[in-house]
């Protein structure tokens, strides 16, 4: 697409700016990045429209989505713009030229819990981070298409275009205030009690971590419908430490109110339940000194120990769609 243009081929200028926008998913922000005015980012992203006679983003109130020509375009340009960009951060004087921003992405709950207290120390150091939540499947698509560097999925990726490894495994607890602790009473993986008149408090309609836990703790299909709903699992536990009812989180996300005693678990079986996450890199995308940091303090770094930075069921909300659970065990 680049060299198929009627006014020769287009200046690496235009490209750089578009995959920065692309990147940013807003002209404001590119701008930031690029050290360049909003008016100058998006004239030269017009005039790249004007250059191919497509339009390569639409408008929106808080930004801009690219159309599926932009989507093939920073397909095709990413690696190689990203390859120059390195030669480039490499033959610079120190601290001439800022590095590029590490673009990560990932569910809201593992990237606000585990992962930012993991790479703050970078920061600190000088690595600048873009930070995207959402859905796996979603991110994985821009991951191909060169708008992240990093991202987190509960989904192993698939294709060769993208190269994951185990990230860690989380494993899952059902949890309640401990009024609703006294109630239930005794719980064992034979005998769910009197789980069955307890409200339940789950992240989508569908209840997914709680049917995964149903079917495999106490071997059966939970077909109670939730009490209630948040999309987020931090909202969930809140909901439950209020005494909303019974839920099923990431360890990691309940560590400290299990250890406080605002929720008890109702439940240690011998084989819980595990998700294991991925981290995923482009394939062959160029080696970049700022992303190889976070990569590696996100595979080192994370601990399931008492530090409560670990990988996270959680994870699941972000598989792709609710319906996705078939995908991840769930």
């Amino acid at each position: 697409m680049p060299s198929g243009t009627p006014d020769g081929p287009l200046e690496l200028g235009l490209l750089r700016t578009f995959l920065a926008v692309y990147r940013a998913g807003a002209f404001s922000a590119a701008a930031r990045s690029l050290g360049l005015s909003q008016p100058t980012v998006t004239g030269q992203v017009r005039s790249l429209e004007q250059r191919l006679g497509r339009q390569l983003f639409e408008r929106v109130p808080k930004g801009v989505v690219p159309t599926k020509v932009a989507d093939e375009l920073a397909a095709e340009v990413a690696a190689p713009l990203d390859t120059l960009t390195a030669v480039a951060e490499r033959g610079s004087s120190e601290g001439e030229v800022p590095p590029e921003p590490v673009h990560l992405a990932g569910p809201a709950e593992f990237l606000s819990v585990s992962a930012l207290p993991a790479l703050g120390d970078l920061v600190e150091r000088g690595v600048r981070l873009r930070v995207t939540t959402g859905l796996a499947d979603e991110l994985l698509d821009g991951l191909r298409a060169g708008r992240f560097d990093l991202v987190v999925s509960a989904v192993r990726p698939r294709g060769r275009a993208v190269t994951a490894v185990p990230l860690m495994d989380e494993e899952f607890v059902l949890v309640a205030a401990p009024a609703w602790a006294e109630r239930i009473g005794p719980v064992t993986p034979d005998d769910p009690g009197a789980l069955g008149e307890v409200p339940l408090v789950t992240y989508a309609e569908d209840l997914p971590i709680l049917r995964r836990y149903w079917r495999h703790v106490f071997g059966r299909r939970l077909t109670a419908q939730p009490a209630a709903v948040v999309p987020d699992l931090r909202g969930v536990r809140a909901a439950v430490v209020a005494g909303a009812g019974v839920t099923v989180l990431p360890r990691y996300l309940c560590r400290a109110e299990l250890g406080s005693g605002s929720l008890v678990s109702l439940l240690e079986p011998e084989d819980p339940p595990l998700n294991t996450g991925f981290l995923a890199q482009r394939t062959g995308a160029p080696e970049r000194e700022h992303v190889a940091l976070v990569r590696e303090r996100l595979l080192r770094g994370i601990d399931s120990g008492g530090g409560g930075v670990t990988m996270t069921a959680a994870m699941t909300t972000a598989s792709g769609s609710r319906h996705n659970a078939s995908r991840t065990g769930w």
